[in-house]
């Protein structure tokens, strides 16, 4: 069973100490198989919009749990339709969960 992951990561910003959301994406073949095609999604401040890529040393990063779905099925053969309603899941996943790491604070 194919299903891809969604792994989002906090960790302090540098120009502000405000905390940075960073996510990418994973495929797993079967429960027990290694993750492929990892990608990263991107990362934001959410106080100040700085887009750090990386935790700085030696801050403390924080994983919250996979989140996992199946994958979508491209609609007609119409790739650039299916790439942009993955990107905008994962985009809705990873605003969701910032409103919820927001809300925990």
């Amino acid at each position: 069973m194919r299903r891809e992951c969604l792994h989002l990561r906090v960790y302090p910003c540098d120009l502000c100490a405000g905390p940075v959301v960073a996510g990418s994406t994973a495929v797993r073949e079967n429960e027990i198989s290694k993750e492929i095609d990892i990608r990263q999604v991107g990362a934001i401040c959410l106080s100040c919009g700085h887009r750090q890529d990386k935790a700085t040393e030696p801050a403390r990063v924080r994983q919250l749990p996979p989140i996992a779905w199946e994958p979508a099925a491209l609609m007609g053969g119409d790739l650039p339709v299916a790439l942009s309603l993955k990107h905008s899941i994962v985009q809705n996943d990873i605003e969701q969960r910032t409103v919820d790491l927001q809300s925990t604070l």
